[in-house]
């Protein structure tokens, strides 16, 4: 199907709201902590409520995109995303500001179900792949920029500011859906199903071996990022004593790495092959998580020694990442918004146990990080023994 050459374009900053809804405020933990007056680590709970709700409002989203089409309900997902992070903005204590993050969240959802679904509308394999990989550079922009962001919007006001930035993006991307978003699922294409078969659908999806494997292997490697993500402004401002701008020039690097990889992979599928470029990259991660926690565990801590691995890490990241969700959906084009709601919900149920987790193990220290993201890698490894070529 052709599709206007900005649509990727579009797709990518409306996919963005995750990355910039979680990295942004990554450099505010000390402070929120302090303004809120809770324990070190107890920032950690408002990004694994916001994962819960990704979770949750995945699910919940797939099955109206795919019974509905996608410009009605990513509609509704950003207008509930741009109220709950005024909600954010607002929230009086840590129990109503992981609320709201949840509430968030549900919208948000649909802003990263619903682009991937719309990818898989418009093509398949390799023209996938390279869709998925033009929407990955454009949403890549938000996790380089947004730590710095945040860390300038701290250096003149409150970590509240941030959520005020993510109400006024919301604002922004509900417009530009309205004004400019074209439906990809035509009516003759759409599924009108009761709860049962809403049942038997999801059961049937989860039972192909191709989508189940690569949406374990990808839920594993999210397992470790999101202890990352997580774990790493603790370790690294806290711990190390780095300022929040110096954090975020790392965050981004990494994220760099990502986005890097991200873009060189649809050029080495043709010659390698999506089975082996992912089975290699997830070895690489694999490799980088087990020197990050030999380091970590040493007593021989030093800010290069971390960002050496991480770097590696989440490069490799940016290989497995596009390679799995494009395997996953790839024998699902009648109800692509439901494979890809029922693989960002697991993906999203095992970031937030990893947040969980990581905030539980916050000591000043990068080895609960460190731990968790070899965990995830160990995780993607194993499932990997078992996949099939797509």
């Amino acid at each position: 199907m052709a599709f206007s050459p900005w649509l990727p374009i579009l797709l990518g900053f409306l996919t963005a709201v995750g990355p910039i809804s979680t990295d942004m405020y990554l450099p505010s933990f000390p402070a929120l902590e302090a303004a809120l007056g809770v324990p070190a680590g107890s920032a950690q709970i408002t990004l694994a409520t916001w994962f819960a709700g990704l979770a949750v409002g995945q699910i919940t989203q797939g099955t109206l995109s795919d019974r509905l089409g996608r410009r009605g309900p990513l509609i509704g997902g950003v207008v509930l995303y741009t109220l709950g992070s005024a909600g954010c903005a607002l929230a009086p204590n840590l129990f109503w500001l992981s609320a709201f993050r949840a509430v968030a969240a549900i919208g948000a959802s649909a802003s990263m179900v619903i682009p991937r679904a719309m990818v898989r509308d418009l093509s398949d394999g390799l023209a996938a792949a390279r869709l998925m990989s033009k929407l990955m550079l454009v949403m890549g922009v938000a996790p380089i920029l947004a730590p710095s962001l945040g860390s300038a919007v701290l250096g003149i006001a409150s970590w509240r500011a941030i959520f005020w930035f993510a109400t006024a993006y919301g604002v922004l991307a509900g417009a530009l859906v309205w004004l400019a978003l074209p439906e990809t699922l035509p009516e003759q294409r759409r599924v009108k199903l009761g709860i049962g078969g809403l049942v038997q659908r999801y059961l049937g999806i989860a039972r192909e071996r191709i989508f189940l494997t690569h949406a374990v292997m990808g839920g594993a490697a999210f397992f470790g990022m999101f202890a990352y993500i997580g774990g790493s402004s603790p370790v690294f401002i806290q711990g190390l004593g780095l300022s929040a701008a110096r954090y975020a020039l790392i965050f981004s690097l990494c994220a760099g790495g990502y986005i890097a990889a991200s873009q060189v992979n649809p050029r080495v599928l043709p010659r390698f092959g999506m089975f082996r470029v992912t089975r290699m990259a997830g070895r690489a991660y694999w490799c980088a998580a087990a020197v990050l926690t030999a380091i970590a565990f040493s007593g021989h801590v030093s800010t290069p020694a971390l960002v050496v691995p991480l770097l590696v890490a989440m490069t490799s990241m940016g290989f497995v990442m596009p390679n799995t969700t494009v395997a996953s959906l790839s024998r699902h084009a009648a109800h692509a918004a439901s494979a890809s709601a029922l693989m960002g919900t697991l993906q999203f149920v095992m970031g937030a146990v990893s947040g969980v987790a990581v905030g539980l193990l916050t000591d000043g220290t990068p080895r609960g990080m460190a731990a968790l993201m070899l965990l995830g890698a160990t995780g993607a490894l194993i499932v990997d023994i078992y996949r099939p070529r797509p």
